[in-house]
């Protein structure tokens, strides 16, 4: 097993980069923003063409090595790794740099998809592979294409953002039935109740939510991802690297 890697400096954000979304600009700059995200899209698919198949892992990355939650994301990183995935995340601390620790110490693949932001965030040393994107529906993006399943820990806005948008491409069929496991009875329980309140108003409809599974048993998610995966699809490795793309592993 290789040694964690030191973390990193990421750049910080610019404010031109914060004001994306402060209304119409001059044609050519919405022109050159256009183009910056295209070519970031451009650089996640040349960084993780080649890491898959994976799940995704989101969490807060607020919580510190010691912490329940932290503990608890490890070996869920280790539990991926034994079933043969490669462990994805965001790619910076708390809940994300212990999944990936998990599966780092526990010799499978780990690899993050860090983003920059207005505050520094540094990557965790965790991880095989890196790549850092500038916009976080880049990132969403990336995180979502390469995984056949996605295990959501406690976390914040940022977590309740990934998770609510993986349900409703789940939902609408835009993605594959993939399946969504949380993890944190305490502290998604409360959730779960409001979303009855949801069925009730007739917001969503009962089979709805069939699509998540609620548990604090690590053996229980990965028998209910690996039941499904099995069940419904071929899990395929990427091709290999074409050389004269200039691409890596």
């Amino acid at each position: 097993m290789s040694k964690p890697k030191t973390k990193p400096t990421l750049p910080i954000l610019k404010e031109g980069e914060i004001l994306y979304l402060t209304g119409p600009k001059q044609r050519h700059r919405e022109l050159g923003f256009a183009i910056r995200v295209m070519f970031q899209f451009i650089k996640g698919f040349r960084a993780l063409h080649f890491i898959g198949p994976c799940i995704t892992v989101f969490g807060s990355a607020r919580f510190k090595d010691g912490h329940e939650h932290y503990e608890k994301a490890e070996e869920v990183g280790k539990a991926i790794a034994e079933m043969g995935f490669t462990t994805l995340t965001g790619g910076g601390p708390g809940i994300m740099e212990a999944a990936n620790k998990g599966a780092f110490e526990a010799g499978g693949k780990s690899v993050g998809c860090n983003i920059v932001l207005p505050f520094e965030q540094q990557p965790n040393p965790y991880v095989h592979k890196t790549v850092t994107i500038r916009y976080f529906f880049v990132r969403k993006v990336l995180l979502l294409k390469y995984s056949y399943a996605f295990v959501i820990m406690p976390g914040g806005w940022g977590t309740m953002d990934e998770m609510f948008e993986t349900l409703t491409l789940v939902q609408t069929k835009v993605m594959h039935n993939f399946p969504v496991v949380l993890i944190g009875k305490s502290y998604y329980q409360p959730l779960l109740d409001y979303l009855q309140t949801m069925v009730q108003q007739k917001t969503i409809s009962p089979d709805d939510m069939k699509l998540v599974l609620l548990t604090d048993d690590i053996n229980e998610a990965m028998a209910h991802i690996q039941k499904y995966i099995q069940s419904h699809y071929k899990v395929t490795t990427r091709a290999k690297p074409t050389w004269w793309l200039f691409e890596k592993v």
